[in-house]
Protein backbone atom coordinates (compact mmCIF):
# COMPACT_ATOMS: atom_id res chain seq x y z
CA UNK A 1 0.00 0.00 0.00
CA UNK A 2 2.82 2.31 0.78
CA UNK A 3 3.82 1.92 -3.30
CA UNK A 4 0.37 2.69 -4.52
CA UNK A 5 0.39 5.94 -2.09
CA UNK A 6 4.01 6.49 -3.29
CA UNK A 7 2.74 6.36 -7.27
CA UNK A 8 0.04 8.65 -6.60
CA UNK A 9 2.47 11.09 -4.66
CA UNK A 10 4.75 10.85 -7.93
CA UNK A 11 1.64 11.66 -10.49
CA UNK A 12 0.82 14.60 -8.23
CA UNK A 13 4.41 15.96 -8.37
CA UNK A 14 4.10 15.44 -12.21
CA UNK A 15 0.85 17.10 -12.66
CA UNK A 16 0.81 20.87 -14.93
CA UNK A 17 2.25 23.53 -12.69
CA UNK A 18 0.12 25.97 -14.13
CA UNK A 19 -3.17 24.72 -13.00
CA UNK A 20 -6.01 27.29 -12.15
CA UNK A 21 -7.45 24.99 -9.34
CA UNK A 22 -6.45 22.20 -7.34
CA UNK A 23 -7.06 18.56 -9.19
CA UNK A 24 -7.08 15.06 -7.67
CA UNK A 25 -5.55 11.59 -8.77
CA UNK A 26 -7.62 9.13 -7.30
CA UNK A 27 -7.35 5.26 -7.03
CA UNK A 28 -8.30 2.52 -5.60
CA UNK A 29 -7.01 -0.72 -3.82
CA UNK A 30 -9.12 -2.97 -6.55
CA UNK A 31 -10.78 -2.72 -9.54
CA UNK A 32 -12.05 -5.94 -9.82
CA UNK A 33 -14.01 -8.18 -7.08
CA UNK A 34 -15.02 -11.44 -7.03
CA UNK A 35 -17.68 -13.21 -5.37
CA UNK A 36 -18.08 -16.86 -4.33
CA UNK A 37 -19.38 -18.88 -2.19
CA UNK A 38 -17.20 -18.02 0.73
CA UNK A 39 -17.80 -14.53 -0.03
CA UNK A 40 -18.05 -12.72 3.50
CA UNK A 41 -17.42 -8.72 2.16
CA UNK A 42 -14.79 -7.21 1.08
CA UNK A 43 -12.82 -3.52 2.44
CA UNK A 44 -11.71 -1.40 -0.33
CA UNK A 45 -9.53 1.51 0.05
CA UNK A 46 -9.52 4.86 -1.70
CA UNK A 47 -6.49 6.71 -1.74
CA UNK A 48 -4.80 9.24 -3.54
CA UNK A 49 -3.17 13.10 -3.69
CA UNK A 50 -4.38 16.28 -3.88
CA UNK A 51 -2.56 18.29 -7.08
CA UNK A 52 -2.69 22.18 -5.99
CA UNK A 53 -1.49 25.00 -8.64
CA UNK A 54 2.16 25.27 -8.50
CA UNK A 55 2.59 22.59 -6.84
CA UNK A 56 2.09 24.16 -3.44
CA UNK A 57 -0.34 23.10 -0.54
CA UNK A 58 -2.63 25.90 1.29
CA UNK A 59 -1.93 27.08 4.59
CA UNK A 60 -5.45 25.53 5.87
CA UNK A 61 -6.34 22.32 4.28
CA UNK A 62 -9.59 21.51 2.04
CA UNK A 63 -11.97 18.45 3.31
CA UNK A 64 -12.48 15.31 1.45
CA UNK A 65 -15.20 13.20 0.79
CA UNK A 66 -15.35 9.97 -0.71
CA UNK A 67 -18.64 8.22 -2.56
CA UNK A 68 -19.10 4.42 -3.68
CA UNK A 69 -22.80 3.55 -5.58
CA UNK A 70 -23.75 0.52 -6.82
CA UNK A 71 -25.52 -0.25 -10.08
CA UNK A 72 -29.16 1.60 -9.69
CA UNK A 73 -32.42 -0.85 -10.09
CA UNK A 74 -36.08 -0.20 -9.32
CA UNK A 75 -37.73 -1.31 -6.57
CA UNK A 76 -40.90 -1.35 -5.18
CA UNK A 77 -41.23 -0.78 -1.43
CA UNK A 78 -44.30 -2.29 0.48
CA UNK A 79 -46.00 -1.10 3.83
CA UNK A 80 -47.01 -3.87 6.34
CA UNK A 81 -50.08 -3.33 8.52
CA UNK A 82 -51.58 -5.48 11.15
CA UNK A 83 -54.73 -5.98 10.31
CA UNK A 84 -57.21 -8.52 12.19
CA UNK A 85 -54.39 -9.47 14.27
CA UNK A 86 -52.28 -10.51 10.82
CA UNK A 87 -49.61 -8.72 8.95
CA UNK A 88 -50.47 -7.78 5.63
CA UNK A 89 -49.18 -5.84 2.73
CA UNK A 90 -51.36 -2.65 2.69
CA UNK A 91 -50.02 0.02 0.22
CA UNK A 92 -46.83 -0.16 -1.68
CA UNK A 93 -44.69 2.66 -3.74
CA UNK A 94 -42.24 1.82 -6.87
CA UNK A 95 -39.03 3.87 -7.19
CA UNK A 96 -37.99 3.71 -10.63
CA UNK A 97 -34.00 4.57 -10.01
CA UNK A 98 -32.83 3.78 -6.16
CA UNK A 99 -28.93 2.64 -6.32
CA UNK A 100 -28.36 -0.93 -4.38
CA UNK A 101 -25.47 0.12 -2.82
CA UNK A 102 -24.59 3.44 -1.59
CA UNK A 103 -21.56 4.34 1.16
CA UNK A 104 -19.96 7.39 1.74
CA UNK A 105 -17.18 8.87 4.10
CA UNK A 106 -15.69 12.24 4.97
CA UNK A 107 -12.91 14.22 6.09
CA UNK A 108 -15.61 16.35 8.59
CA UNK A 109 -19.08 16.14 8.85
CA UNK A 110 -21.22 16.48 6.01
CA UNK A 111 -23.59 19.51 7.50
CA UNK A 112 -20.09 21.00 8.01
CA UNK A 113 -19.04 21.27 4.63
CA UNK A 114 -21.21 21.68 2.00
CA UNK A 115 -25.16 23.32 2.17
CA UNK A 116 -27.83 21.56 1.63
CA UNK A 117 -28.19 22.64 -1.87
CA UNK A 118 -24.68 21.23 -2.54
CA UNK A 119 -25.15 18.40 -1.41
CA UNK A 120 -28.53 17.46 -2.90
CA UNK A 121 -26.50 18.21 -6.38
CA UNK A 122 -24.31 15.75 -5.48
CA UNK A 123 -25.93 13.47 -3.88
CA UNK A 124 -23.99 13.67 -0.68
CA UNK A 125 -24.94 12.06 2.45
CA UNK A 126 -27.96 9.38 2.38
CA UNK A 127 -31.31 11.74 2.75
CA UNK A 128 -29.89 13.45 -0.45
CA UNK A 129 -29.84 10.64 -2.90
CA UNK A 130 -32.38 10.95 -5.96
CA UNK A 131 -34.60 7.93 -5.77
CA UNK A 132 -36.98 8.88 -8.51
CA UNK A 133 -40.37 7.81 -7.41
CA UNK A 134 -42.16 5.97 -10.34
CA UNK A 135 -45.75 6.38 -8.57
CA UNK A 136 -47.75 9.88 -8.35
CA UNK A 137 -48.44 9.29 -4.89
CA UNK A 138 -48.48 12.24 -3.02
CA UNK A 139 -46.03 14.00 -1.63
CA UNK A 140 -46.61 12.79 2.42
CA UNK A 141 -46.79 9.48 1.44
CA UNK A 142 -43.49 9.65 -1.41
CA UNK A 143 -41.60 11.08 1.79
CA UNK A 144 -43.34 8.04 3.98
CA UNK A 145 -42.17 5.46 1.85
CA UNK A 146 -38.50 7.02 0.82
CA UNK A 147 -37.81 6.92 4.66
CA UNK A 148 -38.88 3.52 4.52
CA UNK A 149 -36.65 2.79 1.62
CA UNK A 150 -33.20 4.57 3.01
CA UNK A 151 -34.25 2.69 6.91
CA UNK A 152 -34.40 -0.67 5.41
CA UNK A 153 -31.06 -0.83 3.15
CA UNK A 154 -29.38 1.38 6.09
CA UNK A 155 -30.48 -1.66 8.38
CA UNK A 156 -28.88 -3.92 5.98
CA UNK A 157 -25.29 -2.44 5.82
CA UNK A 158 -26.25 -1.36 2.49
CA UNK A 159 -26.49 2.39 2.67
CA UNK A 160 -23.61 3.93 5.45
CA UNK A 161 -22.14 7.07 6.04
CA UNK A 162 -19.02 7.74 8.01
CA UNK A 163 -18.48 11.19 9.02
CA UNK A 164 -14.65 10.78 9.97
CA UNK A 165 -13.79 7.69 7.44
CA UNK A 166 -11.18 9.87 5.56
CA UNK A 167 -7.52 10.90 6.81
CA UNK A 168 -6.12 13.24 5.13
CA UNK A 169 -1.71 13.36 5.68
CA UNK A 170 0.08 16.75 4.75
CA UNK A 171 -2.50 18.34 2.99
CA UNK A 172 -1.88 16.31 0.32
CA UNK A 173 -2.30 12.26 0.68
CA UNK A 174 -5.91 11.05 1.59
CA UNK A 175 -7.34 7.79 2.64
CA UNK A 176 -10.40 6.03 3.36
CA UNK A 177 -11.78 2.45 3.79
CA UNK A 178 -15.32 1.37 2.48
CA UNK A 179 -16.52 -1.68 3.56
CA UNK A 180 -18.77 -3.82 0.58
CA UNK A 181 -20.99 -6.30 2.54
CA UNK A 182 -21.56 -9.61 1.21
CA UNK A 183 -24.94 -9.03 -0.01
CA UNK A 184 -24.21 -6.65 -2.69
CA UNK A 185 -25.08 -6.78 -6.61
CA UNK A 186 -22.70 -7.49 -8.92
CA UNK A 187 -22.48 -4.77 -11.19
CA UNK A 188 -20.19 -1.58 -12.24
CA UNK A 189 -19.96 0.87 -9.34
CA UNK A 190 -18.73 4.30 -9.14
CA UNK A 191 -16.12 5.35 -6.46
CA UNK A 192 -16.12 9.62 -6.52
CA UNK A 193 -14.23 11.79 -4.68
CA UNK A 194 -14.70 15.22 -3.69
CA UNK A 195 -12.36 17.85 -3.39
CA UNK A 196 -14.07 20.55 -0.48
CA UNK A 197 -13.11 23.81 0.12
CA UNK A 198 -15.06 26.50 2.11
CA UNK A 199 -18.60 25.26 1.42
CA UNK A 200 -17.59 24.15 -2.27
CA UNK A 201 -16.63 21.34 -4.02
CA UNK A 202 -13.14 22.42 -6.31
CA UNK A 203 -12.41 19.20 -8.02
CA UNK A 204 -14.15 15.54 -8.24
CA UNK A 205 -12.76 12.66 -9.99
CA UNK A 206 -14.38 8.90 -10.67
CA UNK A 207 -12.97 5.45 -10.86
CA UNK A 208 -15.12 2.15 -11.83
CA UNK A 209 -15.24 -0.90 -9.68
CA UNK A 210 -16.69 -3.94 -11.41
CA UNK A 211 -18.28 -6.41 -8.62
CA UNK A 212 -18.37 -9.93 -10.52
CA UNK A 213 -19.40 -13.75 -9.42
CA UNK A 214 -16.37 -16.57 -10.22
CA UNK A 215 -16.10 -20.22 -10.27
CA UNK A 216 -19.70 -22.22 -10.05
CA UNK A 217 -21.46 -19.08 -8.93
CA UNK A 218 -20.59 -17.25 -12.24
CA UNK A 219 -21.10 -20.21 -14.32
CA UNK A 220 -25.09 -20.62 -12.84
CA UNK A 221 -25.48 -16.96 -13.23
CA UNK A 222 -24.58 -16.64 -17.11
CA UNK A 223 -26.60 -19.90 -17.49
CA UNK A 224 -29.71 -18.41 -15.89
CA UNK A 225 -28.85 -15.40 -18.02
CA UNK A 226 -28.51 -16.80 -21.29
CA UNK A 227 -30.77 -20.15 -21.07
CA UNK A 228 -33.24 -19.70 -19.02
CA UNK A 229 -35.63 -21.92 -20.40
CA UNK A 230 -33.23 -24.87 -19.70
CA UNK A 231 -31.98 -23.57 -16.67
CA UNK A 232 -36.06 -23.44 -15.22
CA UNK A 233 -36.58 -26.78 -16.94
CA UNK A 234 -33.57 -28.10 -14.74
CA UNK A 235 -34.21 -26.09 -11.36
CA UNK A 236 -38.03 -27.75 -11.39
CA UNK A 237 -36.66 -31.34 -12.06
CA UNK A 238 -33.88 -30.92 -9.46
CA UNK A 239 -36.99 -29.86 -7.18
CA UNK A 240 -38.61 -32.59 -8.07
CA UNK A 241 -35.89 -35.40 -7.36
CA UNK A 242 -35.07 -33.84 -4.42
CA UNK A 243 -38.46 -33.73 -2.92
CA UNK A 244 -38.82 -37.61 -4.07
CA UNK A 245 -35.38 -38.80 -2.34
CA UNK A 246 -36.64 -37.27 0.98
CA UNK A 247 -39.99 -39.06 0.77
CA UNK A 248 -38.02 -41.96 -0.06
CA UNK A 249 -36.09 -41.60 2.62
CA UNK A 250 -38.70 -40.55 5.17
CA UNK A 251 -40.63 -44.19 4.00
CA UNK A 252 -37.20 -45.99 4.57
CA UNK A 253 -37.01 -45.08 8.33
CA UNK A 254 -40.59 -45.01 9.05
Amino acid sequence: MKRRLAAAAALASLALAGASKPTLVPDVSARHIEIRYTFAGAQLLLFGAIVYPGGRAPTHTPDIVVMVKGPADAIVVREKQRIAGIWMNADSSRFRSAPSFYSVASSRPLTTLVDERTAAIYELGVHNLQLSPGSTALPEKARRFETGLLDLRTRQGLYTEDPKGVEITGGVLYRATIHIPSQVPVGTYTAETFLVDDGRVLAAATRDIDIGKSGFERFVALAARRHSALYGLFAVILSLGLGWSAAALFRRRF
